[in-house]
Formats: C-alpha cells, structure tokens, sequence
C-alpha cells in the first residue's frame, strides 16, 4: 500500500511523454517524493520540471530556516547554472515567490555560476523589491558567490597580533563586532549547499572543494573545523557507496591529492567500497573525545571549552539529513534545527 502511494505520489512530477504540456505538481505533493527526485536527477536531468519541484519545495517551507535549506538552494542554483540559455526562462516560472523566500532566489542566481548572472540578477531585480539590499550587496562584491567563499578565514599573523596589542586602549570599552565572514569551515549548511548543487548538475566542481575539507576530519584545532570535516568525510563515503560513478571519481583522485587530503579520501573510498561508513562516525566520535579532554593544538586552556556546547558542533540539516531517510536509506534527522549536536546524534546511532 505504501508502494502503491509512493508511485502515484511520483507520477506527479514525472508524466508520459505525450502529454500536451508540461504538466504542473500538485503543491501538496509530498516533500519526500521532491527530495528522491533531487537525488536521482543527476542520473536522467529532467529540467522540464524543475519549476514544479521547487514549488513544492516552496509550498512546503522548506526555506523558512535558512541554515537547514542549503541542499534546496544549491539544486536550484545548479539548476540554473546548468542550461544558461534557459536560466531566465527557469527563473521567471519560479514567480510568485512569497516575500520572505524572494532570498533563494537572489542568493541562487549568485551562486549559480552563471557567466553573466550579475546582468541576470540586475533584470530580475525589480520583481523583489523587498531584497534590494541583498542585490545590491551581491552586485558589489560584499556578499561572495558559492565559488568565492574561502575555505576558512586568515588569521592574523603574530605581527598583527602585536600591533594590535600595542594600540588597543586597555581602560576602553570592549566593542566586539559581529563576524559575520563566510567560509566553507564555519557555515555547516555550505556543505550541504555543494552537494545540492552537485545533484542538480553531476559536476565536479563541488566535489572538489568538499575533498579540500577533508583535512579538518583530522583536525584538533577548532570544533568547527572538526564537524565540518567529519560531515564532509562520511557524507562522501554515504554517496559514493550508492553512486559508482562518485565512487570511481574519488578513487581517481587518490593519485593527485595531497598528503593531507589522501589519507581521509582513503578511509572515504575504502569506507564506499566495503560499504563501512559506522568506522568513520566512530572515528569521529573519538577525535571529538580527544579534542574536549585535551584542548584544541592552538589553545590549551580550559577556557577554550567556554564556547564548546551543543550548539557549537550543530548538525543543523546536513545533506545526509535531508535526503537520507527517504533516498538512500542514511540514519538522521530530516529537518533536524541548529541546535541538534553533531555529538549527540551520532551517539543515538551506536
């Protein structure tokens, strides 16, 4: 019975081939349906009805929590950026957009990797004029595209530091300012947004900068590094065991890598082959230990720990949570907030 509704639930958005037009999905169409068919839409591009996916996407509020929508919004981005002829036509059947989700829209264009998206953007710019601020912020520059966001912040040299030191008044007040710098190491839901974009278009482009976060699976620096690496490590091997083609990339990629990537790509092919993901979660489990009992590399002091807590190794909605449960059969929690530890979930796997 279960079967029987699954199929009639997926019949709304893939319709025979001789239908008269291209058919519209029912808004109350489930969200898991939408969700397999992200996964699967690598395998048989089905651009035709990319628009009545994302309406249910929409419908469904999946962007009402930015963080925890970063796999949505990279489908759409890559979806855009993948038939640039298209690009205006697919953005303009996305209208009516409710307010408050006008920001996937420009955020999608931005990260699409449109050759002449700022132009792209500029045009659609008068339909939301509510997000003026965003579109002007991408426009200039302050807001980085998905392929401009850093790995991970620079940090001050010890010169710096010390110039810093020597002109800070002591008797002033402390006016700590909001970091608000994007990078791939602080922002768990960027994870999700490249492997978004990878099943939107099959390219390895987001693959590659996924590997690049490798290293931090090993890190004992900081917690967020630490995560974000873990996440990066086991959501690899999760894919790659269903996906040969993924699988045989990685493989590839062990001979070009440097040494700081190839051992945790090693463990992530070897995990894939054998079909073996629990060591990497064990693993991580134990480099989380480690780090809480012993202290980062860089700092040693118990005040470290100050700022470590639940919320600090967040899951948020990590790629592995939005599609595993319904498309490849992955244990986590779909729509999971920001404050489901990356700790305490794993643990309630063992």
């Amino acid at each position: 019975m279960r079967y029987a509704a699954f199929i009639a639930a997926a019949l709304m958005l893939i319709q025979p081939a001789h239908a008269e037009k291209t058919p519209e999905v029912d808004p109350r169409a489930s969200l898991g349906v939408v969700q397999q068919w992200i996964y699967n839409y690598r395998a048989k591009p089905d651009y035709a009805h990319v628009p009545a996916a994302v309406r249910v996407l929409f419908h469904s509020q999946t962007f009402k929590e930015p963080e925890n929508a970063g796999i949505y919004l990279g489908f759409i981005a890559g979806a855009i950026g993948s038939n640039p002829a298209k690009a205006e036509q697919l953005i303009a059947s996305l209208f009516p957009v409710r307010p408050e989700d006008e920001w996937v829209i420009v955020r999608a264009i931005a990260y699409s990797g449109l050759p002449d998206w700022r132009n792209v953007l500029r045009r659609v710019a008068p339909r939301m004029p509510g997000r003026r601020v965003m579109i002007d912020s991408y426009l200039a520059g302050k807001l980085p595209t998905l392929t401009d966001i850093p790995l991970e912040e620079v940090k001050p040299g010890m010169m710096d530091k010390l110039r810093g030191a020597f002109t800070k008044n002591p008797f002033g007040k402390d006016e700590r300012k909001l970091n608000t710098t994007l990078t791939l190491a602080s922002n768990q839901d960027l994870l999700d947004t490249l492997w978004g974009y990878y099943f939107a278009t099959g390219s390895h482009a987001p693959i590659q900068r996924i590997i690049q976060m490798l290293p931090w699976s090993k890190s004992r620096d900081t917690i967020d590094k630490l995560t974000v690496g873990s996440m990066a490590r086991y959501t690899l091997a999760s894919y790659a065991i269903r996906d040969a083609s993924l699988r045989e990339y990685l493989r590839s990629e062990l001979a070009r890598q440097p040494a700081a990537v190839k051992a945790p790509l090693a463990e992530v092919v070897e995990a894939a082959d054998t079909v073996q993901i629990a060591a990497l979660r064990k693993d991580a489990l134990a480099a989380v230990d480690e780090l809480k009992t012993k202290g980062s590399d860089s700092r040693r002091d118990l005040s470290f720990w100050g700022q470590v807590g639940v919320g600090a190794v967040a899951l948020g909605c990590v790629s592995a949570a939005a599609l595993g449960q319904v498309a490849v059969g992955i244990p986590c929690v779909i729509g999971g907030s920001a404050s489901q530890g990356l700790l305490s979930f794993w643990e309630k796997q063992q």
